[in-house]
């Protein structure tokens, strides 16, 4: 248990050693791609939102200012290991965190998306910071929907292309065995007329050899007859 806390600890600052590299290595990792729908980042990618969200932008310079300052406070904490992580869930790109700062009975409640922390809540109500956590953790599988079903729609867009792919490989088979089959059945039908031609050559030819042969049987028993005319019978 304890070496798991120290190892939560090391990773928490890595996180925040990362994010006070300067501007240039912070734009590098803006770049960063989203991570895939259904693993889980790493923390020491996790970074301090730049850019202000949506919300922030709604709710006025002034909100967004009081929340950048959380952000860079809940780093600071991270960064001095201060702060136990109590809790931390994701879905998909986006993820919520629960810290604990023991020394204060202060917590802390974060929001991030893309690997950029987004949102920092405080407050020293538990009740408080169990419920924003549980709404940030909504949150996240609400936004995260688009990204599940994007993962799923690809999957099935893949599998798809695969059963049109094995069905166009099949279709061409059989298309080729029926060109085939075409093929010899064309030139087994040309075969049959072949023989039939001969065939009925042939028995043309035996009719006419086998009228011949009694012509000739029949001039045979003529000459004989008259050979032997005027001879004694066989008795």
């Amino acid at each position: 248990m304890k070496y798991s806390l120290c190892l939560r600890r090391a990773m928490l600052l890595a996180v925040v050693g990362a994010s006070l590299y300067g501007a240039a290595a912070q734009a590098q990792e803006s770049d960063a791609s989203a991570p895939v729908v259904g693993t889980r980042p790493a923390m020491n990618t996790l970074t301090p939102q730049l850019s202000p969200s949506p919300q922030q932008v709604a709710s006025g310079a002034s909100a967004a200012d009081d929340a950048q300052g959380d952000v860079a406070e809940l780093m600071q904490m991270i960064h001095d290991s201060k702060l136990v992580e109590l809790r931390t869930t994701y879905n998909g790109s986006y993820g919520a965190s629960l810290f604990f700062y023991p020394q204060e009975m202060t917590y802390y409640v974060a929001l991030f998306q893309d690997r950029h922390f987004w949102r920092v809540i405080k407050s020293q109500d538990d009740v408080r910071a169990e419920a924003i956590y549980a709404g940030f953790v909504k949150q996240t599988a609400e936004l995260a929907n688009i990204e599940i079903h994007r993962t799923e729609l690809q999957a099935q867009k893949a599998f798809l292309d695969r059963v049109i792919a094995l069905s166009e490989d099949r279709a061409k088979r059989l298309q080729a065995d029926l060109d085939v089959a075409r093929t010899q059945q064309a030139q087994v039908n040309e075969h049959q007329r072949e023989v039939q031609g001969e065939a009925v050559a042939l028995r043309a030819e035996k009719d006419r050899a086998q009228a011949q042969l009694r012509e000739l049987q029949r001039q045979v028993q003529q000459l004989q007859r008259q050979t032997e005319a005027g001879l004694p019978g066989a008795r």
